[in-house]
C-alpha cells in the first residue's frame, strides 16, 4: 500500500515539474520608451556579430492583434550576441534598396521596409538604407575607438579633451549607443539615406524626410529620435535618418527594460559609467513617445 501511495506521488510530481511555464508581460513599454544607436561617421561601415532565437510576426501600426510569441526575448537577443546571417528570424536587405552588401534586419522588418521603398519610389523618392542590424561586437568597435580617441570626436581625442570618464560616456552618447544598449541590436531598426541631419534640411533630403513623416506610419516606422524638448528631454539627439519598425521593437523594448539593468552592461572600455549615468532609464527608455507601442 505504502508503495502505491510513493509511485502515486512521484508520478504527480514528475507531471507537475513537465509543465510549461509562460512568462507574462505587457507588450507596450513604459511611457518614454528609449532607444539608443550608433555614430554617425563610422555607421556606415558595420558587420555582423553571434547567436539567435525564434520569434512569430508581430503587427504593423494599424491596430491588429500582435503575433510575437509571449515569452520574453532572450538577453542575448536584447543585446546584439546573434548573427543574423544565419539566424532564421533574419534576411538580408536587398540590393535594390542597400547601400552596400552585408546589411541585415528581421524579416518581417525588412519586407515592410521593401513596401515602404516601393511605395516612396512611385511618388518620386529614393529611400537606401545604409545601416541596420548591429551586433555587440560592432557597437563595441564604433564605441571603443571613440573612447580611446582612435576615432576623434569634434575634432579632438576625447582622452584628451574631456577626461573624465562619466563625462566622455555622455559626450559619445550624444550619437552613438553603448553596446549592449542599442535598438540597432534588435533587426528592427534602420538610418536611412545619410547619417547628416543637413542632408535632410534641403533639397532630395528634405523630399525623403518629409515623405516619411507623412508616410512611414503606414508601414509601421516610427522616428524614434525625435527633436529632444518637453516630450523627450533625455536620449540621443535628434536623428532624421533613424526609422525603427514598430511592431516588433515595441515589444523588444518592454522585455528590455524589463529584464536588462545598467549593471548587465559590460565587455568594454567604459562600461563602468553605465550606472552612474543611468544609461537604460536615460537613453534606451528616452525616446519619441509616439513610438511608444503599437
Amino acid at each position: 500500500m505504502s508503495a502505491r501511495i510513493i509511485l502515486v506521488a512521484a508520478t504527480l510530481l514528475g507531471a507537475a515539474s513537465c509543465s510549461p511555464g509562460e512568462v507574462s508581460f505587457d507588450p507596450k513599454p513604459p511611457p518614454h520608451a528609449a532607444a539608443p544607436k550608433a555614430s554617425p561617421a563610422q555607421e556606415a561601415q558595420l558587420t555582423v556579430g553571434d547567436i539567435s532565437q525564434r520569434e512569430t510576426p508581430p503587427q504593423p501600426l494599424d491596430g491588429k492583434e500582435p503575433s510575437v510569441e509571449p515569452e520574453a526575448m532572450a538577453l542575448e537577443i536584447l543585446m546584439g550576441s546573434l548573427d543574423p546571417r544565419t539566424d532564421r528570424d533574419f534576411s538580408a536587405v536587398p540590393a535594390s534598396i542597400a547601400s552596400r552588401q552585408g546589411l541585415y534586419g528581421r524579416k518581417e522588418a525588412v519586407d515592410s521596409l521593401v513596401r515602404m521603398a516601393e511605395a516612396a519610389r512611385t511618388d518620386g523618392v529614393n529611400l537606401t538604407v545604409v545601416s541596420a542590424f548591429r551586433s555587440f561586437s560592432d557597437q563595441k568597435r564604433i564605441w571603443e575607438d571613440k573612447w580611446t580617441g582612435s576615432t576623434r570626436v569634434e575634432g579632438g581625442r576625447l582622452p584628451d579633451t574631456v577626461p573624465d570618464p562619466s563625462q566622455r560616456a555622455l559626450k559619445i552618447l550624444e550619437y552613438s549607443s553603448m553596446p549592449g544598449t542599442s535598438r540597432h541590436h534588435w533587426g528592427t531598426d534602420f538610418d536611412l539615406n545619410s547619417l547628416e541631419s543637413s542632408y535632410f534640411a534641403r533639397g532630395d533630403g528634405r523630399r525623403v524626410y518629409e515623405w516619411l513623416t507623412v508616410h512611414a506610419r503606414q508601414f509601421g516606422f516610427c522616428q524614434v529620435y525625435s527633436p529632444k524638448g518637453v516630450d523627450r528631454p533625455e536620449g540621443y539627439n535628434q536623428e532624421e535618418w533613424h526609422w525603427s519598425y514598430m511592431p516588433i521593437a515595441s515589444r523588444m523594448l518592454g522585455d528590455y527594460l524589463t529584464q536588462i539593468s545598467p549593471s548587465r552592461i559590460s565587455g568594454f572600455k567604459g562600461s563602468e559609467t553605465a550606472s552612474d549615468i543611468n544609461v537604460v532609464n536615460r537613453y534606451v527608455r528616452g525616446v519619441n513617445p509616439a513610438c511608444s507601442g503599437p
